[in-house]
C-alpha cells in the first residue's frame, strides 16, 4: 500500500550532527555527478538503507534522462541491463506528481512493475522529490531498510533535510558545469579560428572544425558540408569514432533537410536512423542529431552535423545553445579566412602580371637586341668557326624567347584555364615543392591516372602529396624525393585502387616525433576506404623515409 506522507516534525535535535556531515558532504564538490552520487551515498546512510539511486528528469519533463544509483554491485547491474526510462511506472508517477512517497512494500504496490528478474529484491521504498530553484530537478529513491521495516517518519524527515540540501548542491554544480561548458565551446571557437586564419591547407582547417564539434557536443560523428558545384551539400570533413566513408557524398538538393539548411534554419532530430528526411546511408547508427547551417551576415557557407550514437541522450537546450553559437563562430572564421585567400590570391596575381610585363618589356627586348647584335656579328665575320658559333648562339636565343612567351602565357592563366587531370596537378605540386626544397622531386606514373581515378580520390591523393611534400621539406632535409603514382594496385578487398608513395634520402621519422602529419594521411586514406604508412627511404641503406598512401578509385 503506497503512501503520501503529511510533513513531519522535523529532525531530532541529537540528529543535527550526523544532518551536518551528511550536508557538509553533499556539498563538497561542484562536478555535477560526482555530486550526484555523493547524494545516493549520503541518503542510504542517514535512512539505512541498502540501496539509493537519483532520478534526474529530461528537460522536457517526459522520464529520466540520467540515473544514478548506489548499493547495485558490478555484476548484478550488468545483468539488470538498461536502466529505467522513467516514463511509466513507480518513478513515472514520482515525476508526474512530485511528492514524497513511502511504500512498506514495493512489490505489493499496483505502480510498480518492470524490475527484471535479475533485479536485486526490494520490499521498503520511500521517495523524494529534489527541487532546484523551485523546479523540479529528479527524485532521490531509497529501498530496502537494512533493518527489514519500512522507512518512518523519521527517515523522511532526515532525507527532505537533505533533498533540500542537495538543490543547493546540484544548483551550484549544475552553475559550474555550465560555466566549464562555456569555457570548452570559447576554447574550441578559438581553436577553429586559428586553424581557418593559419593559412595553412583548407582541408585540414575543416577537418579542425568537425573534430572540435565532435569533441566539444559528445557526439559520435561530426560532419562538415559545403555547398556542391551540382547543387547540394558535400560533405568534405568527417570527425568519427571509427573509420567513415561518407567522405565525399553528395546530399542531393531536393532533400527537405538541404532546403532548410540552406535558407538558415537549423535542423534538431530525435532519431536520425529512424527520420525519413534524412539520408539513410549518412545517418545508419546515429540517434540524437543536430545541423546547423554556418551562416554569417545573412550568407550560408556551409553545415555542420553533429550525431550521437542510437540510444544517446538528446541534446540539452544548453548544449543547443553553444553548438549554435559555435557554428555562428566557425562561419565567421570560415568568411574571414576565404577574404584572406582572396586577398592573397589577388597579391599572387598581381605579382604574376608584374612579372610576365617585366619579362615581355625587359627581358625578351634585351634578349632580342642580343640576338641582333649576333647576327650583325656573324655577317662581319669570315671565320667558319665564329660564323657557326653566333649561329648557333642566335638560335638558342631565339629558343629561348619562345620558351619565355610560354611562361609569359602560363603567368596570365587563372586557375580555371589549368587542366584538371590528376597527372597535371600532381606535376604542379611537385614544382610548387621545387622552391622551398631547392629541387624538383622526380615524378613516375604507372596506369592510367587520368581516366581511372575518380575526383573525389585525385583531390584526396593531392592533398595527401601536398602534405607528405611539405613534411619532407620541413623534417627530411632531403637532397632526392620520389613521387609515384600507381594506377594498377588491387586493394585488400579486391577492389582496384590508386597508391601514391612519396619517399627521399634524407633523416628519416625520429623515435617518439610529432606524428600529426601522418595521422592525417591516414584518417584521409581511411575515410575512402584505404590506408597509409610508412617505411625505409631511398638513401643508402634505407636511409630517409617512404610515405605511402592509397584508397580506391
Amino acid at each position: 500500500m503506497s503512501e503520501a506522507p503529511a510533513p513531519g516534525a522535523g529532525p531530532h535535535p541529537e540528529d543535527l550532527p550526523q544532518l551536518m556531515e551528511a550536508m557538509r558532504s553533499v556539498g563538497s564538490g561542484l562536478e555535477l555527478h560526482a555530486t550526484l552520487e555523493r547524494i545516493c551515498e549520503t541518503a542510504a546512510e542517514l535512512a539505512d538503507a541498502s540501496y539509493a539511486a537519483i532520478g534526474v528528469v529530461a528537460e522536457d519533463g517526459d522520464g529520466l534522462a540520467e540515473f544514478v544509483y548506489q548499493g547495485v554491485g558490478g555484476e548484478a547491474s550488468r545483468l539488470i541491463g538498461r536502466l529505467p526510462g522513467g516514463r511509466k511506472g513507480l518513478l513515472g508517477a514520482l515525476i508526474r506528481e512530485s511528492e514524497p512517497l513511502r511504500l512498506a512494500d514495493l512489490n505489493a504496490d499496483p505502480q510498480s512493475f518492470g524490475l527484471t528478474e535479475d533485479h536485486p529484491p526490494m520490499r521498503s521504498f520511500l521517495g523524494v522529490p529534489i527541487h532546484v530553484d523551485g523546479e523540479i530537478f529528479g527524485n532521490l529513491y531509497l529501498a530496502d531498510k537494512r533493518s527489514g521495516g519500512p522507512f518512518d517518519d523519521h527517515d523522511l524527515d532526515m532525507v527532505r533535510v537533505l533533498a533540500r540540501e542537495a538543490g543547493i548542491a546540484v544548483r551550484n554544480a549544475h552553475l559550474y558545469e555550465a560555466a566549464k561548458q562555456r569555457e570548452r565551446w570559447i576554447d574550441g571557437s578559438v581553436a577553429v579560428t586559428t586553424a581557418l586564419l593559419s593559412g595553412g591547407d583548407a582541408d585540414e582547417a575543416l577537418q579542425v572544425v568537425a573534430e572540435q564539434a565532435r569533441r566539444l557536443s559528445g557526439a559520435a560523428a561530426a560532419l562538415v558540408l559545403l555547398p556542391a558545384s551540382a547543387g547540394g551539400l558535400e560533405i568534405v570533413a568527417v570527425a568519427s569514432e571509427h573509420p567513415s566513408r561518407v567522405l565525399g557524398l553528395v546530399v542531393p538538393p531536393e532533400s527537405e533537410v538541404v532546403s532548410q539548411l540552406l535558407a538558415g534554419h537549423d535542423v534538431f532530430v530525435e532519431d536520425a536512423a529512424d527520420d525519413p528526411r534524412l539520408d539513410a546511408e549518412l545517418t545508419r547508427g546515429y540517434g540524437p542529431t543536430m545541423i546547423l547551417p554556418l551562416q554569417s551576415d545573412g550568407r550560408v557557407l556551409g553545415t555542420l552535423l553533429m550525431a550521437r550514437g542510437t540510444g544517446a541522450r538528446q541534446f540539452s537546450g544548453a548544449e543547443r545553445t553553444l553548438a549554435t553559437q559555435f557554428a555562428s563562430q566557425a562561419a565567421l572564421a570560415l568568411m574571414m579566412a576565404e577574404a584572406q585567400r582572396d586577398r592573397e590570391r589577388l597579391a599572387v596575381y598581381e605579382d604574376r602580371d608584374r612579372i610576365a610585363r617585366d619579362l615581355h618589356d625587359l627581358v625578351i627586348q634585351r634578349l632580342f637586341a642580343t640576338g641582333m647584335m649576333l647576327e650583325s656579328a656573324q655577317r662581319g665575320t669570315l671565320v667558319p668557326e665564329v660564323r657557326k658559333g653566333v649561329g648557333k648562339a642566335v638560335d638558342e636565343l631565339d629558343v629561348t624567347i619562345q620558351e619565355i612567351r610560354t611562361a609569359i602565357f602560363a603567368l596570365q592563366q587563372g586557375p580555371a584555364d589549368v587542366p584538371a587531370g590528376l597527372r597535371t596537378r600532381v606535376l604542379r605540386e611537385s614544382n610548387m615543392a621545387a622552391v622551398p626544397l631547392g629541387f624538383k622531386p622526380s615524378h613516375h606514373f604507372a596506369g592510367p591516372v587520368d581516366t581511372v581515378v575518380g575526383e573525389l580520390t585525385a583531390k584526396n591523393l593531392i592533398a595527401a602529396l601536398r602534405e607528405a611534400l611539405s613534411n619532407a621539406f620541413r623534417h627530411a632535409a632531403a637532397s632526392r624525393i620520389d613521387v609515384t603514382v600507381d594506377a594498377t594496385v588491387q586493394m585488400p578487398d579486391g577492389r582496384a585502387g590508386v597508391r601514391l608513395t612519396v619517399a627521399d634520402d634524407g633523416v628519416g621519422i625520429p623515435q617518439g616525433g610529432r606524428r600529426s602529419g601522418l595521422k592525417n594521411l591516414k584518417r584521409r586514406a581511411e575515410s575512402l576506404g584505404g590506408d597509409s604508412w610508412y617505411g625505409p627511404g631511398i638513401g643508402e641503406n634505407g636511409g630517409g623515409a617512404s610515405v605511402v598512401w592509397e584508397a580506391p578509385y
